[in-house]
């Protein structure tokens, strides 16, 4: 056999391998916890919907990946098999059109779309469902720059009772996270958010929770969620709000039933009975504005 023919076995053998290697760590990858929740920052059991947000995560992902490697790979067979070969010359042969082609890229991506948008919408429909009430009812007030708590009386909460964040102030010292604002929600209740703004727009934001929604002034948006792990959970407005905005924080804690029912009763025993309405936002939309 000649050194040549040996050059291009050898270079065969090595490609193979490689390929084998690079396929062997994809394949064990793709078993590891973070690969399994499409490297989102929670678990499937946080809360009531974060299965269902994990899950058109990561099989979006799985579809587009798919997509991606048809493309790629029609491309590169397009490059090898109408390359340029040795001798020849002038142009090759033009088409003005091919119809069946153009059907083709026309009617696969519009059925792509129409299938992820239905999955989008199945799935946003049923995380922002308010068909039922919720258990506990929390109207959350972003302000420059902390939050506000008022539990609602309802089913769990017997009382109107309220916690007040203090505004943050950039000090170069380390945050204490005890000292955060902090939201308690009872395990495995559904749980209402009201969010609310004070002055300018801010979002409400638990990356655990896989959940960020606007705070507007004038207007409530809503989340919904049953939370099912106890746990602390960090939060933050996720909405450039001004000079101190990356100090922002606040924490979630999801408790017991009977832990956050003492919770409530600290808070009354120290006299935060009622709420802090919009009679404390900056500008107070008017009643007939409503």
């Amino acid at each position: 056999m000649s050194s040549q023919n040996r050059t291009g076995s050898r270079r065969k053998q090595i490609t193979t391998i490689t390929g084998l290697a690079l396929a062997g760590a994809l394949v064990l990858t793709g078993c590891s916890p973070e690969v399994q929740r499409g490297w989102l920052p929670t678990d499937r059991g946080t809360t009531s919907n974060t299965g269902r947000i994990m899950d058109l995560w990561v099989n979006s992902w799985i579809a587009a990946l798919v997509v991606g490697i048809i493309t790629w790979g029609l491309l590169i067979w397009c490059i090898v098999a109408y390359r340029r070969r040795k001798g020849t010359v002038g142009f090759p042969r033009q088409n003005s059109f091919n119809l069946p082609l153009e059907v083709f890229y026309l009617t696969i991506p519009l059925f792509m779309v129409l299938v992820f948008f239905y999955f989008t919408d199945r799935d946003q429909q049923a995380i922002d469902d308010r068909s039922q009430p919720a258990d506990v009812v929390v109207d959350v007030r972003g302000k420059q720059w902390s939050w506000d708590f008022n539990y609602k009386k309802g089913d769990v909460v017997t009382d109107d009772v309220y916690e007040a964040g203090v505004q943050a102030n950039l000090t170069g010292e380390a945050i204490d996270l005890e000292k955060l604002p902090t939201l308690y929600l009872p395990v495995n209740k559904s749980v209402e958010l009201e969010l609310n703004a004070r002055d300018v727009i801010h979002s409400f934001w638990v990356p655990a929770f896989l959940q960020k929604r606007d705070m507007i002034p004038g207007k409530t948006n809503y989340i919904r969620l049953t939370p099912t792990k106890e746990g602390t959970y960090d939060g933050k407005c996720a909405e450039l709000c001004g000079e101190y905005h990356s100090e922002m924080l606040f924490r979630v804690k999801v408790v017991s039933e009977a832990e956050f029912a003492a919770h409530l009763a600290d808070l009354r025993q120290a006299g935060n009975t009622g709420s802090l309405g919009e009679e404390y936002d900056r500008n107070p939309a008017p009643a007939e504005t409503k």
